[in-house]
């Protein structure tokens, strides 16, 4: 549960078990917040 800023066009979107999920490279993500 890790908020996190990512690159805009970073990410791929999937749908698994009627829930959206974003699957970030590393290299994508810009901060975690904490």
């Amino acid at each position: 549960g890790d908020k996190v800023i990512y690159s805009k066009y970073g990410g791929t979107e999937v749908k698994y078990a009627g829930e959206e999920y974003l699957i970030l490279s590393a290299r994508d993500v810009l901060a975690k917040l904490v």
